[in-house]
């Protein structure tokens, strides 16, 4: 189905004003065929029936007059048969039989990402009934979904809760109708399985062997790491799938990521461990240089000869100082070296 727009439509004020006009024609009509019926003329009976017939479907026109704001649109069928879109601010005619068409006018995607139908009508406390009125017109206007947090299982197979944004609007409103039942299910429906589909190839941190690219060669691609690119992932992989409702996706951004609450305390006992490893070696790499340096000067100044029994002790001792995680205790020698 491809949009037809509808041009050289906006002539909807000329037709109310002349609807109106002759309205008050048909109005003049009654009042003067009733006083020429009265005065027995003939012709006054056939001004009375003109007049009356015209007030009674006169008013046919009226629903072929159609209201658009900015970025709005409206799509018409005709018996069933798509005849066109309305786009753009402006005061319309089209035919009067004309019906507009928008099965997801009762849905809402709310900012929790959840998908509700608003009812048409609700019972008050006192018994009673609002009729909400539902339009029928298609917001052509950047909107935002924020899906709810889900719980999916990366590449290792941790579960991890993860949430997004998806900035998105129409661009084709005869697809948006007329190919799937109700675009907006349909996209809330897509950006969570696109959403699954891109989570389970990458690990939560960075891990050793995984290749999250395609290409055969494992990288340091992770959710954590690689938000960017993962969010670039899932907004093409949703393009793909709403391309045929007549939905560009603008951009998707993860709003939310975190272990899911069962591993949090397992998986953050791991991050300190991994953390403390990497503090030891570096504390081991800067103690080996200080005595590096230390045996160095002491040999090239002359100042204390040491053999290897007394050298590896001074490392020894060096090492426990420079290593331990508590203040060092010294022991002030008075005597000999040896």
């Amino acid at each position: 189905m491809e949009e037809k727009v509808l041009v050289g439509k906006k002539n909807g004020l000329a037709v109310m004003l002349v609807t109106i006009l002759l309205y008050l024609v048909a109005l003049g009509t009654i009042i003067a065929g009733g006083l020429m019926a009265d005065a027995g003329m003939v012709a006054g009976l056939a001004l009375l029936l003109v007049g009356v017939v015209y007030v009674c479907l006169g008013w046919i026109v009226v629903p072929g007059l159609k209201v658009l704001g900015p970025q709005e649109a409206l799509v018409l069928t005709l018996f069933g048969k798509y005849v066109g879109t309305l786009k753009g601010e402006g005061f319309y005619f089209v035919n009067p039989f004309c019906t507009a068409v928008n099965p997801a006018a009762k849905t809402k995607l709310n900012q929790s990402g959840d998908v509700k139908s608003v009812a048409t009508a609700a019972v008050s406390a006192n018994g009673s009934v609002n009729v909400e009125v539902v339009s029928k017109k298609l917001s052509l206007k950047i909107m935002t979904l924020n899906n709810n947090r889900q719980k999916i299982n990366d590449c290792l197979g941790n579960p991890v809760e993860i949430g997004i944004a998806v900035m998105w609007r129409i661009v084709d409103t005869a697809k948006a109708v007329f190919n799937v039942d109700n675009y907006k299910e349909y996209l809330s429906l897509q950006c969570d399985s696109a959403l699954r589909n891109i989570v389970r190839i990458y690990p939560y941190d960075v891990a050793p062997g995984i290749d999250t690219t395609g290409d055969g060669q494992a990288d340091d691609g992770s959710l954590r790491g690689s938000s960017e690119i993962v969010a670039a992932r899932i907004r093409d992989e949703i393009q793909t799938r709403v391309a045929e409702a007549g939905i560009e996706i603008i951009e998707a951004r993860i709003t939310n990521l975190s272990y899911a609450p069962e591993i949090t305390a397992v998986m953050l006992q791991r991050q300190q461990a991994s953390a403390i490893i990497d503090a030891r070696k570096m504390i081991v790499d800067g103690a080996v240089g200080m005595v590096e340096m230390a045996l160095e000067r002491l040999e090239q100044g002359g100042t204390v000869k040491l053999d290897d029994e007394r050298k590896a002790a001074m490392v020894s001792n060096l090492l426990v100082v420079l290593c331990g995680n508590r203040d060092a205790q010294p022991i002030v020698n008075s005597g000999s070296l040896y």
